[in-house]
């Protein structure tokens, strides 16, 4: 296919007017149009967000593997489609580079400094943006962290969790199974691997999701998920423990302060949004499709078989950000200049009729998908994203044997951002039931209160839930060390956040 642009392909040129952010009137009422200057489709807007899947089609209809379109502030960027070609740009570092820097509206003072791209696309000391001697040296840091989780740990917290969140509606036979279990399963998990203190919870729930969508309030989400980390890294420099942020402090690599606040929050992001997604998408899948429920029960088919088919069909993230280009070069049939912006579409890419010509096709055991991406730059957390959600299905549904969708699947509603997809709400029913809590929970909760009486702390004030205990506003806020994002307010250090999530869920 012909590029639509002339030569260069994304000319240099004064900064184009910024879009209305994600959120605000315009997209409520439906002003952006789903083409922007030359035609080109945009990415985000009522178009893009209702239908990214028919989007996408679309492209690949009118382009083939590589297609134009528009970014929030018209900034021009390629979409990779085609299977091949997104293999071929993630394992070719030296034609398509992970150094954001390198991106002409950046050279070219095009991105605003509230641009809600910022959060994704600026460059930073981590290994996701970087190649060659320096992503070895980071990168290798990170794996020699993560992998000192072993699966049976991973599991422990995984099991004390889900037992937690299930024991606060089992007893009403009802649960909507996103806001009260996925949305929350993985951070929790995720904030016991990185060692931080518990009391960030509610807020990093928040924040995480606020800034993978991109809205206008993305950065001050991301300051405040910034903060909580350079926190963490404080108190584990003192008080090193087994931990994700004190094996990066003391490894050999040699990370500075700043390299491994960036990881962490790397880490932290990806692993909630894409872990939230994967198993919201697996529930719903086990809940609604008969081959996998049938299969389940009977035993003909693994939980690990039906991720590996969800992760086909529903990437946890359908597009990533991206590759720049470090010379003119070609793919996919589309010529590419040096610095211009690449997105990878991996939803786009699992459903490319050329690897995928019949979609209804079970793919059980095949893991050549593109969600955990490929080459140099393939998600080092995918083993633990992978464990946690299928240990927390499988305790689910372990605890709830017959939970079963509460509304008709077609009354099932998404939501939409320019990287990822959500489902809103997964509404179930089962028979109301006293859970029994996990022992781990019962031995942390006898170890806190003891310690609590060591160090004289007196006792919550009594009285309003747990939520409504929580100190309020600045108050609040100078007591946690730090301003929360817009949202709930930082509870008061002396709480455990499992109180104040469960207070929530009994309002």
């Amino acid at each position: 296919m012909t590029t639509p642009f002339p030569e260069p392909a994304f000319p240099a040129g004064p900064a184009s007017p910024a879009a209305p952010p994600p959120g605000c009137p315009a997209h409520a009422g439906g002003g952006i149009a789903p083409t922007g200057p030359g035609g080109l489709r945009r990415l985000y807007g009522p178009e893009a967000e209702a239908d990214p899947a028919g989007l996408y089609e679309k492209l690949r209809a009118e382009y083939g593997e590589v297609a134009p379109v528009l970014l929030h502030g018209e900034h021009r960027a390629w979409l990779v489609l085609g299977h091949g070609a997104n293999i071929a740009a993630m394992r070719t570092p030296s034609l398509f580079s992970r150094d954001s820097r390198l991106w002409s509206a950046f050279r070219n003072n095009e991105v605003p400094p509230d641009s809600p791209l910022l959060p994704v696309v600026a460059w930073q000391p981590i290994c996701v943006f970087a190649d060659g001697d320096e992503h070895r040296r980071l990168r290798g840091a990170l794996l020699d962290g993560l992998n000192g989780f072993d699966r049976r740990g991973i599991r422990r917290h995984v099991r004390r969790f889900t037992t937690d969140l299930v024991q606060v509606v089992g007893p009403t036979g009802r649960a909507e199974l996103i806001s009260q279990f996925a949305e929350h399963l993985p951070m929790l998990v995720m904030t016991k691997l990185l060692g931080m203190p518990d009391e960030y919870g509610p807020q990093l729930v928040t924040a995480a999701r606020d800034l993978v969508k991109g809205t206008e309030t993305a950065i001050a989400s991301n300051e405040y998920v910034v903060a909580g980390l350079r926190r963490t890294i404080a108190i584990k420099r003192d008080s090193p423990g087994d931990d994700l942020t004190s094996r990066l402090l003391a490894h050999p690599a040699g990370l500075t302060e700043d390299e491994v606040m960036e990881h962490l929050r790397v880490v932290l992001l990806a692993a909630n949004e894409t872990t939230v997604n994967l198993i919201a998408d697996s529930l719903k899948m086990v809940l609604t499709d008969p081959r996998f429920r049938a299969h389940l029960s009977g035993g003909q088919m693994t939980l690990g078989e039906a991720l590996d088919q969800v992760l086909w069909d529903s990437p946890p993230m359908s597009l990533v950000a991206g590759r720049w280009a470090t010379a003119d070069t070609e793919l996919g049939g589309q010529r590419i200049g040096a610095g211009d912006l690449l997105l990878l579409g991996l939803a786009a890419g699992n459903v490319d009729p050329v690897v995928r010509p019949d979609l209804a096709a079970p793919l059980y055991g095949n893991r050549s998908h593109l969600s955990f991406g490929a080459g140099p730059h393939e998600c080092p957390g995918q083993d633990i994203g992978r464990h946690v959600a299928e240990a927390g299905i499988d305790i689910l549904l372990t605890l709830l044997p017959d939970v079963r969708l509460a509304v008709p699947e077609e009354e099932l509603t998404w939501s939409s951002a320019w990287i990822s997809r959500h489902l809103t709400a997964l509404p179930v029913e089962f028979t109301a039931r006293d859970i029994e809590p996990d022992p781990l929970s019962v031995a942390e909760a006898e170890e806190a209160e003891a310690e609590q009486a060591k160090a004289g702390a007196q006792p919550a004030e009594q009285g309003g839930s747990a939520a409504e205990q929580a100190l309020p506003g600045p108050r609040n806020a100078e007591r946690a060390g730090t301003a929360g994002p817009p949202g709930p307010t930082v509870p008061a250090q002396r709480r455990g956040w499992w109180d104040v999530l469960t207070g929530l869920f009994r309002r």
